[in-house]
This record gives C-alpha cells, sequence and structure tokens, in this order.
C-alpha cells in the first residue's frame, strides 16, 4: 500500500484525536517534511537507511531542537498508527530513535519593568496599550489573551479557558493541556482599565450585554495589527524588538526575580511542570526591578 495513501486514512483517525489547531499543525508538517520523501513508496518496502537518510535531509535544514522533535512526533505517530493497523511489522522511525540534540544558544529577549513602560508609553491605541498590560504584568499566552471575553471575567478574577486559533477562520478553542485552564487573580488598576474598554465599546457598538472580546470588542485583535502597533512602540521607544510570546517570558523573569515562589508562577502561567517555567521561561541575565 503507497505511502501517501495510508496517510489519507491516517488523517481521518488524527483529526478526531487531536484540537482542530494542534491538527491543521500536523497536517502541514507531514505535507511539508514527511511526505514529500516518501510518496509513491509502498509502505512495507521502507527500510531503517530510508529513514535514517530522511533524519540527514532534515538535519541539513538546521531546523531548531524542538522544531525537529515536532517533526519527528509526527512521523513516529503515523507510523505507530501503520503498526496498529498491520500495514507493516515494525515502527522503524521509533528504532531509529529521534534526532539527536544540537548544542543551542537560546536567545529570548525581555524587557524589564523600565523598558517596557518605555515601550508603553508609544502604543498610540489604547486597547492594544491594555493587551500588553495584560501579557506583561500577567503572563498568559497570546492566543489565551486575544480569546478572553467580559464574561471570563468575575470581580477581581479571570478565568482562562479558551484559546483562540490564531490563523484561519479564528475559532475558541480549548487552552493548550488541562493545566492551562486557570483562574488569576488581578489589580484593581486592571480591572479600571478592563471596565474601561467594556465602556468604550458599549458606546461605540451599543447593547451592554452583548459578551465582546475584552481586547478587541466584537472580534478579538488580530496578530498582525497587534504586531504592527508593537513595532511602531519598540521603534520610537529605540528598544529591541521582542515577539508577543516574550512578553511571557518577561514576566516569568521579572516574577522570580522579586522572589514570588516559582510554583505560584509555573500555575499563573499554566504549566504543568514547574522546570517547564524554570528552564524555558527564566532569563537570569538582567537583573529586574
Amino acid at each position: 500500500m503507497l505511502f501517501e495513501d495510508i496517510y489519507e486514512e491516517y488523517k481521518i483517525y488524527a483529526e478526531k484525536r487531536h484540537k482542530k489547531q494542534g491538527f491543521i499543525t500536523i497536517d502541514q508538517d507531514f505535507n511539508n517534511h514527511v511526505l514529500p520523501y516518501f510518496k509513491g513508496y509502498d509502505i512495507k518496502s521502507l527500510t531503517k537507511v530510508d529513514i535514517m537518510n530522511w533524519q540527514n535531509r532534515i538535519i541539513d535544514k538546521n531546523f531548531s531542537n524542538k522544531y525537529n522533535s515536532k517533526v519527528y512526533y509526527v512521523f513516529n505517530s503515523f507510523m505507530k498508527y501503520c503498526t496498529c493497523c498491520s500495514y507493516i511489522e515494525s515502527n522503524i522511525v521509533l528504532e531509529v530513535g529521534p534526532f539527536a540534540k544540537k548544542i543551542e544558544n537560546k536567545n529570548h529577549v525581555v524587557y524589564t519593568i523600565w523598558q517596557f513602560r518605555k515601550f508603553r508609553k508609544y502604543l498610540d491605541n489604547y486597547i492594544h496599550k491594555q493587551y500588553f498590560n495584560f501579557m506583561y504584568f500577567y503572563g498568559p499566552r497570546p492566543s489565551e489573551t486575544m480569546a478572553l471575553r467580559f464574561c471570563d471575567l468575575d470581580g477581581k478574577y479571570i478565568h482562562i479557558k479558551h484559546s483562540i486559533h490564531r490563523k484561519g477562520d479564528r475559532d475558541l478553542d480549548t487552552p493548550k493541556n488541562q493545566s492551562s485552564i486557570r483562574t488569576i487573580k488581578i489589580s484593581l488598576l486592571m480591572r479600571f482599565r478592563i471596565w474601561q474598554l467594556k465602556k468604550m465599546y458599549v458606546k461605540k457598538y451599543g447593547d451592554c450585554k452583548y459578551d465582546y472580546f475584552i481586547f478587541g470588542g466584537k472580534k478579538p485583535l488580530a496578530p498582525t495589527t497587534i504586531d504592527r502597533h508593537k513595532k511602531n512602540a519598540y521603534e520610537k521607544a529605540n528598544l529591541k524588538n521582542i515577539t508577543q510570546h516574550e512578553f511571557r517570558h518577561s514576566y516569568a523573569t521579572r516574577m522570580v526575580h522579586k522572589h514570588k515562589p516559582i510554583d505560584r508562577v509555573s500555575r499563573s502561567m499554566g504549566h504543568s511542570r514547574v522546570s517547564t517555567t524554570m528552564d524555558v521561561y527564566v532569563h537570569q541575565e538582567k537583573k529586574y526591578t
């Protein structure tokens, strides 16, 4: 049976077992980095040498360790399915093993509180200013922040229980994992800022009972629009560019430098393991106040 024919069958299986955005990513990675190498192959004819040659081609692309792991996971999951369906006797991708990790310099950029205030000074749109305030001071994922609606606000607490597809139809979805569903206590100042946003939307659109997106109104903010405002602000402030996700890095690093318990920081960020917070998100090279 041809490799690509089994993949079409596997897609039906995988789509029912992954979140929509997760499946889209899996399908894209497979079509970009696996299928082109094995299209036309009889699945039973594949050898370990074929898999090692494929790995060499992927290594030549110089992807990050993280992306190599993603591509390996996608291929391994497909071959596991083939084994379960008795198309092949053993999972030779698993037998060959994952990509060897290379030494990487992780150069995430983070803002100190003073840099953030300088950056914020040049945000001329009130909605975007509050979006970045929330990102910097509470550390959610960008997709979680875009998905927040006023129904998620409960007094001094805000419930994070959705994320939003950053591409395509931008549907609401569940967060990344079970640990991502969480409740965050927000300050009186942040509650006032959110109240100001709602007041703006009601004045603009009417219907105070409409459940607006906190950061956007009738529609959530678009990532490209956010990035455009961000670029304008950091350039005027003469600061380095940081990604939206690096505001999350900035939050974690700042909290640790303020001697907040790491387990509390980890829970507020929706991590299932404290080690993730320390290893991936905390950057000790700067002093924070």
